[in-house]
């Protein structure tokens, strides 16, 4: 069937940074839930999990019959879209009220983490595009998950190991940040998003780790409550920093071309919008809730206007030969000078 024959062609082109287009449509999904539209937020869920399934499917059938490809992708920061992705689908159900499956998506995102980051962080070079951020956002989307399930199913120990994850995603975020090529703010293709993406869900570690304590007013002492929210608050003022910065690039310098890095544009979009609205709620600023639900329909609208793009290259996968032109140099590939 041609239908069939188009999405082959189109899945045998994706780069592993296709896992970002998870991760972005569940963190639509969780967004729209925190503003009330739940019948678009759980429209945005079902396609998530469609998209995880396809991807996890993906992941076993390279890992058993193409390892020398798998260990290719594994290698690149984008290889951690996996753990991110995982974490993100994994907290939008326990929102939902499904804490197992939301517990069985942590303890997989858990055994993943420490073996795809070890491999990411032996294969890092210098000045590197946007991905390289993914060891930040991987990290911090588990602490988020973590301290998400603390506040909905109770173990202290979930929390202490969100805020251990949270410290660990902070650092990491530093060494990322020296290896990170700064002129990909001007050029990247939109992976270079991921710099503030990653300040947003660090943020909202934060904010979900407040939340936590909310729940039970024994996780944390005074001292160590107030450098949380301190540092929540640091991070949220970064993340919004950032992506004026970023906005400002992108209008400067336009790049319209669908990529499939453009996926790690919308993520980060979504999440800042959901970082400020679960601060709202956590710090108590209610003031951050407008600026939230703006960014928010932003990333919706620029969801829709990166799934248009999918589609159309999808449709015209089937009917021609991808030439390079055609097909992205990969998430990695800096164009900066060794």
């Amino acid at each position: 069937m041609p239908a069939i024959s188009q999405l082959r062609a189109w899945w045998a082109q994706r780069p592993p940074a296709a896992g970002a287009a998870v991760m972005a449509t569940g963190i639509v999904s969780i967004g729209l839930h925190l503003t009330g539209y739940e019948f678009l937020s759980r429209i945005s869920l079902v396609l998530a999990c469609a998209a995880w399934l396809a991807l996890a499917a993906d992941f076993g059938v390279r890992l058993l019959w193409d390892r020398a490809g798998w260990l290719e992708e594994a290698c690149t920061p984008p290889g951690l879209t996996a753990v991110a992705a995982t974490t993100v689908l994994g907290t939008r159900l326990s929102v939902l009220g499904w804490q197992r499956p939301a517990e069985a998506l942590l303890a997989l995102s858990a055994v993943l983490w420490p073996v795809l980051l070890l491999v990411v962080l032996r294969h890092w070079k210098r000045r590197m595009p946007g991905g390289v951020f993914l060891v930040c956002v991987a990290t911090q989307g588990l602490s988020v998950l973590c301290a998400t399930l603390a506040a909905a199913v109770g173990p202290v120990w979930l929390a202490h190991t969100g805020l251990v994850l949270f410290w660990l995603g902070i650092v990491l975020y530093g060494v990322a940040f020296a290896h990170f090529d700064v002129r990909e703010v001007v050029r990247g293709a939109g992976d270079q998003w991921v710099a503030g993406g990653a300040l947003a869900i660090s943020a909202l570690a934060g904010a979900k780790l407040i939340a936590a304590h909310h729940v039970n007013p024994y996780l944390w002492n005074d001292d160590d409550s107030e450098v949380l929210r301190a540092a929540t608050v640091a991070l949220l003022v970064l993340a919004f920093a950032s992506y004026c910065v970023l906005a400002v690039a992108e209008l400067g310098w336009p790049r319209l071309r669908y990529d499939v890095r453009r996926w790690a544009t919308v993520f980060p979009m979504g999440m800042t919008a959901v970082a400020s609205l679960s601060a709202a709620t956590a710090l108590g600023v209610t003031g951050l809730k407008g600026p939230g639900q703006v960014l928010l329909w932003i990333s919706v609208a620029a969801w829709l206007a990166v799934a248009a793009g999918a589609v159309h290259v999808m449709i015209t996968a089937g009917t021609h030969r991808p030439t390079g032109s055609d097909r992205p140099t990969g998430p990695l590939r800096s164009r900066a000078p060794r």
